[in-house]
């Protein structure tokens, strides 16, 4: 009777720390490349000059306007709100760099190169919804302020302008910088789910957009409930400075309601990132 030799097995090493895949090198690579492409440069300046240019421009209007406006429109003006009317454009080109951070990969084939170092694949989700929430709130932030102060100047002209410790005024400014934020992570995990640069933009502007505007066409019995959950119209709460106390969210409410829509997009898409091909 004769022994049948055993095929040897291979023994397992360990990867050395120096090629291991850790959260914080997945960190750094991301970094390096949100910051190799123009059109980051590009869209974080271009929605920095849309909430300065366009929120200064509606408070010269409105200072402009003042004197001859009916007394009901006059006291109508929130101040701080027509200084940060520049959110409206600022969230379509935070949308659109959400969107591109991932699809941008996707068109050149570069998500390849990006899977192939972190074969896990979450990592690469998390690293680049981290980096771009963190790179995108610092300037939002940045830009909401700018904007109030500039608005502000104008206002003054007709004693208009009002303070950050004013009811409400601190957390307007605060709360347009974290919506935009919020907007670009929606953009990101739709990009992951679409992988397509249109079909993510068109899906992403239809949400923000289109969906209020359907929403109001809705009977009244339904409209009143389900109009205060939709993706804008629950996030924008947090940017009212005298919130209507009727309304179905407050702003943190309504906040959390659009971080949720946030947090699904990215799960949805992390989950099609691992089940399907590059």
């Amino acid at each position: 009777m004769t022994a049948v030799a055993s095929k040897p097995v291979a023994a397992r090493t360990a990867l050395p720390d120096s090629v291991r895949v850790t959260l914080p090198r997945v960190l750094r690579a991301e970094w390096s490349k949100f910051w190799s492409l123009r059109s980051s440069y590009f869209a974080l300046g271009g929605m920095v000059l849309a909430m300065i240019v366009f929120g200064g421009l509606f408070a010269l209007v409105t200072a402009n306007q003042y004197p001859t406006m009916p007394p009901a429109r006059q006291a109508a003006i929130d101040p701080a709100q027509v200084s940060l009317r520049g959110y409206a454009i600022a969230q379509l080109v935070i949308g659109v760099l959400g969107v591109l951070v991932v699809t941008g990969e996707y068109a050149t084939g570069m998500i390849r190169s990006s899977i192939a170092a972190a074969p896990r694949r979450w990592p690469v989700l998390v690293g680049k919804a981290v980096i771009f929430a963190g790179i995108t709130l610092v300037v939002t932030e940045i830009a909401s302020f700018a904007a109030f102060f500039v608005g502000q100047a104008f206002l003054a002209s007709q004693h208009l302008d009002v303070g950050l410790g004013a009811d409400g005024v601190l957390r307007g400014v605060v709360g347009t910088g974290l919506y935009l934020t919020v907007v670009g992570l929606v953009g990101t995990g739709i990009g992951f789910v679409l992988r397509s640069t249109a079909g993510a933009v068109a899906t992403l502007f239809g949400l923000l957009l289109v969906l209020p505007v359907l929403g109001e066409a809705l009977p009244s019995d339904w409209g009143d409930k389900i109009n205060p959950y939709l993706p804008s119209n629950a996030g924008q709460q947090v940017l009212v400075v005298h919130p209507d106390a009727a309304a179905t969210l407050g702003p943190w409410a309504g906040f959390a309601v659009f971080c949720g829509y946030a947090l699904l997009a990215l799960l949805v898409g992390g989950y099609l990132l691992r089940r399907r091909d590059a």
